[in-house]
């Protein structure tokens, strides 16, 4: 093809003899070349839209998403993925930046871990609480989040200036409104003092939560509530640039809801959190792809490593 170019004069079928080819194979060739083009176009323009609403999105579920809109002879395996992200400089980096929210060093009453073992099997039977932050121009903002543990839905949060627990209680108030069954319901989260507050213990025994707390620093006794504080700040929070608290509000009633609306799990499926909280999950996923966050083996082998 660039001798062709080069010598426009020279005919195609010379060119083709000279290498042992036939015409037909040239233009086959041509012809791939071209749609191979139109491919990576095409793949292009899905990861830009997907990176717009989820700038750090992981490269396995950006394929999921990209693969589920694309007829299957458009459709790209996970291997030639990554690579073409590895070569277009598009894959994410890891970034760590810590800000401190839990004391845990007070004189109130504590409670103890009721979820070793534990294995929900529906949503609202365990609820994981935790706090994170956002960085705006104005200073730091605090986000009290509660999960559901099985379906890893943000059922309930709240963004403050500060750290007072009446904003933990706020949070759980509207996960307390969402709440569709009267079964019985764990309340997990660390030993922070938003949690052990009066205001807080009283309206969770109001409506019959049991009460479990982490009994010391290992953050996989929490390890649900971290995921999804990780989610948040990896592939949303750290990327925002907020002039103003007001509008951190704004951002973040989007950002949740492209999580629990958009964003596929691994551990449920490729399936989303709301779809697995309206137990809509399609039977090609017989089995839950739970992930015991839980259990004492774990644990053990964190203390080893700390």
């Amino acid at each position: 093809m660039e001798m062709h170019a080069e010598k426009s004069k020279q005919s195609i079928k010379l060119l083709c003899e000279l290498f042992g080819k036939t015409k037909q194979a040239y233009y086959q060739r041509i012809s791939y070349i071209y749609q191979e083009e139109v491919k990576r176009e095409i793949l292009y323009q899905r990861v830009v839209k997907y990176r717009r609403l989820m700038p750090r999105i992981g490269g396995r579920k950006l394929q999921y998403l990209i693969n589920k809109e694309l007829p299957k002879e458009l459709q790209v395996g996970r291997d030639k993925f990554f690579h073409w992200l590895r070569d277009n400089n598009l894959l994410v980096k890891k970034r760590k930046i810590r800000i401190y929210t839990t004391n845990s060093h007070h004189w109130l009453h504590t409670y103890p871990n009721l979820i070793k073992g534990f294995i929900p099997t529906a949503p609202n039977q365990l609820w994981v609480s935790d706090i994170t932050y956002i960085q705006t121009d104005e200073g730091v903002m605090y986000l009290f989040l509660i999960t559901d543990a099985f379906s890893k839905k943000i059922i309930g949060w709240k963004l403050s200036d500060n750290l007072r627990a009446e904003n933990a209680v706020a949070a759980l108030k509207s996960a307390i409104k969402q709440r569709s069954n009267t079964g019985r319901l764990i309340h997990h989260s660390d030993r922070g003092v938003q949690y052990c507050s009066e205001e807080y213990v009283r309206l969770l025994r109001k409506n019959n939560i049991e009460i479990s707390m982490t009994q010391d620093g290992n953050p996989l006794d929490n390890a649900i509530a971290e995921r999804v504080n990780g989610i948040l700040k990896d592939e949303w929070l750290y990327q925002m640039s907020v002039k103003t608290k007001r509008s951190a509000t704004v951002r973040l009633f989007y950002i949740i809801k492209l999580y629990n609306h958009l964003r596929p799990h691994l551990s449920l499926g490729m399936q989303t959190p709301e779809q697995v909280h309206k137990n809509s999950v399609p039977e090609e996923v017989p089995e839950r792809l739970w992930k015991n966050y839980y259990n004492q083996k774990k644990t053990t082998e964190y203390r080893k490593n700390v």
